[in-house]
């Protein structure tokens, strides 16, 4: 993984930092946006700093639910979730790559669910993305 530059704990991520930052992956960015706020309406952003190591992250919610974190690197970035039983079960069902599946499987339980973090590094995870965010919202 590049190495992330969102890491000044007094500079507050803002539009242009982004725009340089995630490079030509900045449409994607804006195309989930763009997807969340047509479909689901107004949610809220929220960035939190995780300290010099890992730096700022976004924490995207939907009324007071954490639907994902979005955390911007050099020319990309992730989207990670947490899926309880009901979603993860879905995922599995889903048309969703084997990889990202079998991710979701494999990955390590906990009291709030299963992990699974997606590199948007082309506009073909951005589908992805969308699948995802439904089966969130719908379990």
């Amino acid at each position: 993984m590049t190495e992330l530059k969102l890491t000044e704990k007094s500079v507050l991520p803002n539009h242009q930092m982004l725009v340089e930052l995630l490079g030509e992956t900045f449409s994607c960015w804006e195309e989930i946006r763009k997807h969340l706020a047509e479909t689901y309406g107004s949610l809220t952003e929220e960035w939190k700093y995780y300290g010099a190591k890992n730096g700022w992250t976004l924490k995207m919610l939907y009324k007071k639910r954490n639907l994902f974190f979005f955390k911007p690197y050099d020319n990309y970035f992730v989207v990670s979730f947490i899926f309880g039983d009901k979603a993860v079960s879905a995922v599995c069902k889903s048309d969703l790559p084997k990889k990202m599946i079998q991710e979701i499987t494999n990955a390590k339980k906990y009291a709030e669910g299963r992990g699974l973090r997606v590199e948007v590094k082309t506009q073909k995870a951005v589908a992805h993305i969308v699948k995802l965010i439904a089966i969130k919202m719908e379990n």
